[in-house]
């Protein structure tokens, strides 16, 4: 089939639905770049946390679920698309290109971008209710189908996650760099990129497998009882660019596919931001077989939780370089 590329208002409209990709910190380090031969994506380091994220990597796997994000929503609207990845060594900040071909959409791909529009971050505890071993199964499909691996946390190792996650967690809290720079990106403040306190629960009670904590938060939490959610590791045999951007198009499968079963998903990443406590995620619970690139809680929001508020994104103009 020859190759094609789509118009701009085909482009604008999955761009709209691109951008809604979780990031860290909600900063949204990408840019998009229509060329007459595919779409590129490109990394805005200008947009880097060099205190949470000091070598790129979330911003790398970040990147990554953008792209998925995008070519879910070319794939709904009738556009097929494969991917070029790190196509020029000269530019390590030119991530992927994607190749576009016409395709009728099926149920599957309308299904993938109509969840783009239902995901939310959801920070707050999730019930204790089972989730599905099915669920569970199609979710590590999805992550399969992206080069990537998933592993389930099982409860009898929850405290090898807790552990490396603890030490993170004071760690920062006595790291003023790291302070000023939670503050900088989550508030009352942020408009358009970061995480702004309608989104963001109070601190974990102590105990608990701790989550991010962000400036000012507001969000309110109905489940009283401790967190019941899931813990899953997406991992990857190779650490190199290309291997987290497959990890972020995982993550992006991995969500949607958890928001069209009607489950409640967290993406979790600050110890994986430190080396010491990413090795002990990578040996506790992976065995040295892969490396973590993401942590996704995963479970039940509760039925008298108030419905999530979007988090704020960037206009198109700011990403998209014509």
């Amino acid at each position: 089939m020859p190759c094609a590329t789509p118009d701009r208002e085909i482009t604008d409209t999955a761009l709209g639905l691109a951008v809604r990709a979780p990031s860290v910190h909600n900063t949204q380090p990408w840019r998009w770049r229509p060329t007459a031969t595919g779409i590129q994506l490109l990394a805005d380091t200008g947009r880097q946390l060099t205190v949470t994220d000091p070598y790129q990597r979330s911003l790398v796997v970040s990147c990554g679920a953008a792209l998925h994000h995008m070519r879910a929503a070319l794939g709904a609207l009738g556009w097929a698309s494969v991917v070029d990845y790190c196509p020029d060594p000269r530019d390590p900040d030119h991530l992927a290109t994607i190749h576009t071909t016409r395709r009728p959409p099926g149920d599957a791909q309308i299904d993938l971008a109509a969840a783009i529009l239902l995901r939310r971050t959801d920070r707050r505890h999730y019930l204790p209710r089972p989730v599905p071993a099915r669920h569970l199964r199609s979710l590590a499909a999805q992550v399969s189908a992206c080069g990537a691996a998933v592993r389930q946390v099982p409860e009898t190792l929850l405290p090898r996650l807790a552990a490396p996650m603890r030490h993170v967690v004071a760690a920062h809290a006595a790291d003023q760099r790291y302070q000023e720079e939670i503050a900088r990106w989550s508030g009352h403040h942020r408009i358009s990129d970061g995480v702004p306190s309608r989104n963001a629960p109070a601190a974990r009670p102590a105990g608990e497998i701790p989550v991010r904590a962000f400036a000012d938060p507001t969000l309110l939490d109905p489940v009283d009882q401790p967190d019941a959610a899931q813990w899953l590791v997406v991992g990857t045999t190779r650490d190199d660019r290309r291997a987290q951007l497959r990890a972020g198009e995982a993550t992006s499968a991995l969500l949607l596919t958890a928001t069209g079963l009607g489950l409640a998903t967290s993406v979790q990443t600050e110890p994986l931001g430190v080396l010491d406590t990413r090795q002990e995620i990578r040996t506790g619970l992976l065995h040295d077989c892969a490396y973590p690139q993401s942590m996704v809680r995963v479970g039940w929001s509760s039925r008298t939780a108030a419905p999530l508020a979007d988090t704020p994104r960037r206009p198109i103009g700011e990403v998209l370089e014509v």
